[in-house]
C-alpha cells in the first residue's frame, strides 16, 4: 500500500488505526508499507476488509475522514464493509472549491437513489444526516444538467422555541434568518457569483412557505426544509403546487417539532396519508446516518435511547391506568 495512503488511513498520531484496534480487539502493525493483523481470526478479517475498503476509497483521491472511519467499522462490525465503497463511488456533483458531494452512508445513498426515481420524496431523520444537503445538492445538478427550469428552496418560518418579538428591516431582512441554512448549501456548492445571478434572473427562489399558496410549479425543482413544523393544511396546500415536470423533496426531523403542543405536523400526517401512492418515497435516516462530528451521533441516538425509554414508560402508564379502570368497572 503506497506510504500516502496509509498515512490518511492511520490518521493523525495513528488515531484511526488506534480506533480499530479498540472496536475489533486486534493489534495493528505497519512494517514497511506491509500492514499486520494480530487477534481473533473473525475480527481479524473484519479489520482488515475496513482497511482494505478505506485504502479503495483513498486511492479515489479522496481524503478519509473520521465519520469515513466511524461508518466503516460499523459496517466492518455487521459485515457489510464491501459496501463501503460502493456508496464512495456515486458522486453527484462538486462544490465551488471542488470537493466532491457524494452520500456517506447507505441510508444517504437509498435517500440519493430514491430522489433520482421518484417525483416526489420525503427525508425523515435526525440533525446531520445530511438530508437537506444532498437534496440541494441534487436539484443544483439538476438545473446545471437543464433538467429543471428553476430551483425553488421554501421552509415555514417558525421561531425554534422562542418569541423573537418584532424584528427590525423589511420583510426579506425578518425571514432570512429562517432561510440562512439554505443559502449556506447554495453558496458552498454554487459559489456565491452564480447563485446572486441566478437568483436576480428569478431562476433560483428561496422563500417561506406563505409564498407558495396560490402558485402552480412547473418545470422547477422544490424543496421543502423543516417540513415537521408545517401544520396538515400548509403541508397540503404546498404539495397541491407541484406541476409538470417539477421534482419534490421534503425533508424534516419528526423529533425536532416547533408547533405548539396540541398542533399536529403536516409531516406526520402526510406520512400517514401518502404512503403507498407510485412515485412518492419515504426515506426513514437515523443515527447511523449522521455525517457531522462523531458527538453529534452520540448525542443523537442518546436522544432516541431516551426518547424510546420515556414512550414505553407512558405506554406502560397507560396499560396500567386502563386495567386498574377496568378492575373498578369490575368491582
Amino acid at each position: 500500500m503506497p506510504a500516502e495512503h496509509m498515512q490518511k488511513i492511520f490518521g493523525m498520531q495513528d488515531a484511526y488505526v488506534k480506533k480499530m484496534e479498540r472496536d475489533f480487539g486486534v493489534a495493528i502493525v505497519d512494517r514497511n508499507g506491509e500492514l499486520t493483523i494480530s487477534g481473533k481470526e473473525e475480527m481479524v478479517k473484519r479489520a482488515r476488509g475496513v482497511l482494505e475498503q478505506l485504502a479503495i476509497i483513498s486511492g479515489r483521491g479522496n481524503e478519509i475522514e473520521e465519520q469515513n472511519v466511524d461508518y466503516a467499522i460499523t459496517l466492518g462490525m455487521e459485515e457489510r464493509e464491501g459496501e463501503l465503497a460502493q456508496i464512495d463511488g456515486d458522486c453527484i456533483c462538486h462544490t465551488v472549491n471542488g470537493k466532491p458531494i457524494k452520500p456517506k452512508t447507505l441510508g444517504q445513498k437509498a435517500y440519493v437513489d430514491a430522489i433520482r426515481k421518484n417525483m416526489l420524496v420525503f427525508g425523515i431523520g435526525p440533525a446531520g444526516t445530511g438530508k437537506t444537503y444532498l437534496a440541494m445538492a441534487m436539484a443544483i445538478t439538476a438545473f446545471k444538467n437543464d433538467e429543471v427550469g428553476r430551483i425553488i428552496l421554501t421552509r415555514p418560518a417558525i421561531e425554534a422555541g422562542e418569541k423573537l418579538g418584532f424584528l427590525p428591516g423589511d420583510l426579506q431582512s425578518k425571514v432570512d434568518p429562517y432561510l440562512r441554512p439554505l443559502y449556506d448549501a447554495l453558496y458552498q456548492i454554487m459559489g456565491a457569483e452564480s447563485f446572486a445571478k441566478n437568483m436576480e434572473k428569478g431562476l433560483i427562489e428561496v422563500a417561506p412557505l406563505a409564498y407558495m399558496r396560490g402558485r402552480t410549479l412547473d418545470n422547477a425543482y422544490i424543496i421543502l426544509d423543516e417540513a415537521q413544523n408545517t401544520t396538515p393544511a400548509q403541508m397540503k396546500m404546498f404539495l397541491t403546487r407541484i406541476g409538470f415536470g417539477s421534482k419534490v423533496v421534503v425533508t424534516g426531523d419528526d423529533s425536532q417539532k416547533d408547533l405548539p403542543p396540541d398542533a399536529k405536523s403536516g409531516l406526520d400526517i402526510a406520512a400517514r396519508v401518502l404512503r403507498g401512492i407510485d412515485d412518492i418515497a419515504f426515506c426513514t435516516l437515523t443515527s447511523k446516518d449522521v455525517v457531522r462530528h462523531p458527538l453529534v451521533q452520540r448525542i443523537v441516538k442518546a436522544y432516541e435511547d431516551f426518547e424510546g425509554k420515556e414512550a414505553a414508560r407512558s405506554r406502560r402508564n397507560r396499560e396500567r391506568m386502563a386495567e386498574k379502570r377496568g378492575r373498578k368497572r369490575q368491582g
